[in-house]
């Protein structure tokens, strides 16, 4: 049977510390989850707060290719009272053909939280869905703890869901709330559940014990035909089963089939999407979509990927939307350096190609030794490598720069910088205050260079890393400076070190400068600096 994907990004997701999504950005998540493929889309609780009813109703306008809505809330507070229960009508109102229903199904929240006998309990859960039902809605019925509740009672948490069952509860999503459970506990429990429901069953995995994925995964081999997770595995405390590891495991190694037709060539670009939309970095390391997913630094590995990829990859990174990565640094051989010259359009393949690629290894060593760092500035990596053939050197060279910063009890701080700039024969002398002395620096070289190169103005300075390499030396210890610049459209790395981070800041903008006039050079003047090819990096 096809697997039913259901995701709650939008509900559990931002139940996550430090998540704040606003309408608009859930209905843009909205349509990036149905392009996807998303079967079901929990946009949230509209009897909780206000910005989920807008949320629903701003929903009503999507025009979705294959997706249904879905509203969240709990059963009713008294089994007699269904009908004026402000929390289901609060789901009636948000209008969706789907609802998903919490209930308890473990007996010690039964009587501590709510404080209800069994009876009551089994009337709450079957009147709540009876009273959806009623109304033309599909409900999904969430046993919350039910894999704690029954190691606790297995007869109890049976009881509650079977009443979900005679409500008209079409599946039943056995929750591991806490995350606590074991993948071989969630295997058997499901397995029992089988000969008690004939309703259809899903999972529901939290991720306190690492385990969501394995636990989903586990369950799905039992039967379960509807999965829930989170985009990135965002959500309370340790966050949810993560479906962009969950559905590439199911499609790829156990050849599931799924409900809509899910365009897993896209994972990786929703993955990236959605963390920029609620403002997280990227997950750099995560299984398929991570930026590391695919990265290979050890030189024997480079080697092997470079006859066969299957030897250190257990899927093409293609067939979900990522890329080989392959990344320089003092554990390269000269298969790193010639697969990243390959990368960069270098023919570095015959006799002469190997003997370049092992001096540039051993220089990349040597520079690494002194703190440079290659696998998160690939543009730094490729001006090195490109000096190497003779192809680049600088497009500007500094004759002269100094940099001021004052601050006391009488103003405010201030940088200011002075720079001699040296294109073509032709001196610029220019000086331009900054919020401080790297600003400062940046603001006056830009301005030294953009009469000579305009496309200079159209680049900006996105990110700024330091690294303190030599903690034990204090203040007087070597950093690192990593930049990250864009044009709008792509970025690049550049690195520095200096024990002055001034200095060190001044090599990283040198370079992300150089890279994209490099890069633009049929657009620009022809450079017609004296400096050889070892020139640039020996100063560093």
């Amino acid at each position: 049977m096809a697997l039913e994907l259901f995701d709650t990004t939008l509900r559990d997701g931002t139940q996550a510390e430090g998540i704040n999504l606003s309408v608009g950005d859930k209905l843009r998540i909205v349509q990036l989850l149905d392009d996807f493929g998303m079967d079901i889309i929990e946009g949230g609780w509209p009897g909780s707060n206000p910005r989920d009813q807008e949320f629903f109703a701003a929903a009503k306008d999507l025009s979705l290719k294959h997706a249904l809505i879905c509203a969240f809330g709990s059963t009713a507070r008294k089994p007699d009272d269904v009908a004026t229960d402000p929390n289901l009508n609060a789901l009636l109102e948000a209008g969706t053909p789907v609802v998903s229903l919490v209930g308890k199904t473990w007996r010690f929240h039964s009587r501590t939280g709510l404080r209800v006998s069994d009876e009551e309990n089994e009337a709450l859960i079957r009147h709540s869905v009876a009273y959806m039902r009623q109304h033309g809605r599909r409900v999904i019925f969430d046993a919350e703890h039910f894999f704690d509740g029954y190691k606790d009672d297995p007869a109890f948490s049976l009881a509650m869901i079977r009443a979900a069952e005679e409500g008209g509860a079409d599946t039943i999503v056995l929750c591991d709330t806490n995350g606590g459970s074991l993948p071989h506990e969630v295997a058997a429990i499901t397995g029992e559940v089988k000969t008690h429901i004939k309703a259809g069953l899903g999972i529901h995995a939290h991720n306190d014990g690492d385990l969501a994925v394995a636990n989903t995964i586990a369950a799905v081999q039992e039967g379960v035909t509807q999965l829930q997770g989170t985009i990135n595995g965002v959500g309370e405390r340790c966050g949810n089963a993560n479906l962009c590891s969950v559905i590439p495991n199911l499609l790829l190694k156990l050849n599931k089939q799924t409900r809509g037709d899910i365009d897993l060539q896209r994972l990786t670009e929703l993955s990236r999407t959605v963390a920029e939309i609620m403002n997280l970095a990227p997950p750099q390391r995560a299984p398929f979509v991570g930026q590391s997913a695919f990265a290979h630094k050890g030189g024997i590995h480079v080697s092997a990927v470079m006859k066969d990829t299957a030897m250190y990859e257990h899927i093409p990174p293609e067939s979900v939307g990522a890329r080989r990565r392959v990344l320089v640094s003092d554990l390269s051989g000269q298969s790193n350096i010639r697969y990243k010259a390959r990368e960069f359009g270098i023919d570095w393949d015959g006799e002469n190609g190997r003997q370049y690629a092992t001096e540039v290894a051993q220089w990349v060593k040597s520079l690494e030794y002194e703190g440079y760092q290659f696998d998160g500035a690939e543009a730094s990596f490729e001006l090195l490598l490109r000096q190497h053939t003779g192809e680049f050197s600088p497009f500007f060279d500094i004759l002269d720069s100094r940099v001021f910063v004052r601050f006391g009890e009488e103003g405010p701080p201030t940088a200011e910088a002075v720079m001699k700039v040296r294109v073509d024969g032709e001196v610029e002398h220019t000086v331009a205050e900054g919020v401080g002395p790297v600003n400062a620096l940046d603001v006056a070289l830009r301005k030294a260079l953009v009469r000579f190169y305009p496309v200079i103005a159209e680049v900006k300075l996105v990110d700024y890393k330091v690294r303190v390499l030599d903690e034990k030396d204090g203040t007087s210890a070597k950093v690192r400076v990593l930049v990250e610049t864009s044009d709008g459209k792509k970025s690049w790395s550049t690195v520095g070190v200096s024990e002055n981070i001034i200095e060190a800041s001044w090599q990283a903008l040198r370079d992300s400068l150089n890279f994209v006039l490099f890069k633009t050079a049929a657009e620009v003047p022809t450079h017609a600096s004296s400096m050889n090819k070892k020139t640039m990096w020996s100063e560093k």
